[in-house]
């Protein structure tokens, strides 16, 4: 029987490799995507794994580079069973005083680019009435305003292409770690993406199960501020 197919963009990322990690190690066959040459690392440590993976370099922030992606997908010549798809992170700083082109290049990356991808894959899926997406991001943290309201924005367009495809048998699950940042939660991202995985896989919904907010309180405990503090914990008592 062939392989299942996934594709991961943002893969060179923390959490975009170890998802890569996690599909791979459970006999997906992967292409992996990212704007950087990195991605051709990411594809060799992959394959040291004994994973059947290929790398693809595309900027996904232009028009071009997200149908040259959906191209390769198509040329694999067999149903995508599953795509996650990774935002990018933004550069902190106060909105007055961080540069508009790369917002604007944020806003194409995390928004229009997943947008578009979208709307290539999942008339098939729908047809197919099977497919699996998994949308990542990371929590916002202070200064980072139109990085924070592209994930908004993501979330908000996951849930409604979720409930669009509930008769149709696609599965979206979103995945959100509570961190301040990536950085901090390097060493737990082993773990944020097999959660991800297993939840996808189980059909849920969003990952924050109890069992993720059991497993990430502690870190997140320690990264968040007083007041929000008793505030997560009031949240997550009820």
């Amino acid at each position: 029987m062939e392989q299942p197919f996934a594709v991961i963009t943002g893969a060179s990322t923390v959490i975009g490799l170890e998802l890569a990690k996690q599909f791979g190690l459970n006999g997906y066959e992967l292409l992996i995507v990212s704007g950087s040459d990195d991605i051709f690392t990411t594809q060799q440590k992959l394959e040291e794994m004994g994973i059947v993976v290929e790398a693809m370099k595309a900027k996904l922030a232009s028009y071009a580079g997200v149908e040259n992606l959906y191209a390769r997908i198509q040329k694999f010549g067999r149903p995508l069973d599953i795509i996650a798809i990774n935002a990018s992170v933004g550069s902190g700083g106060e909105f007055t005083e961080t540069d508009l082109r790369e917002e604007i290049n944020l806003i194409n990356l995390n928004i229009v680019s997943t947008i578009h991808l979208v709307k290539r894959i999942l008339p098939e899926m729908r047809d197919r009435e099977a497919g699996r997406i998994l949308f990542t991001s990371v929590m916002p943290s202070p200064y980072e305003a139109v990085y924070d309201a592209s994930i908004s924005f993501i979330n908000s367009f996951a849930e409604s292409i979720k409930n669009e495809m509930k008769n149709h048998d696609v599965k979206v699950t979103i995945l959100t770690p509570e961190a301040g940042n990536e950085s901090k939660f390097e060493n737990d991202m082993p773990e944020v993406a097999k959660l991800g995985f297993e939840a996808l896989m189980a059909g849920k919904e969003r990952v924050f199960s109890e069992s993720l907010l059991t497993k990430l309180q502690g870190v997140a405990m320690k990264l968040l501020p007083e007041k929000a503090k008793t505030e997560f914990s009031r949240s997550h008592h009820h």
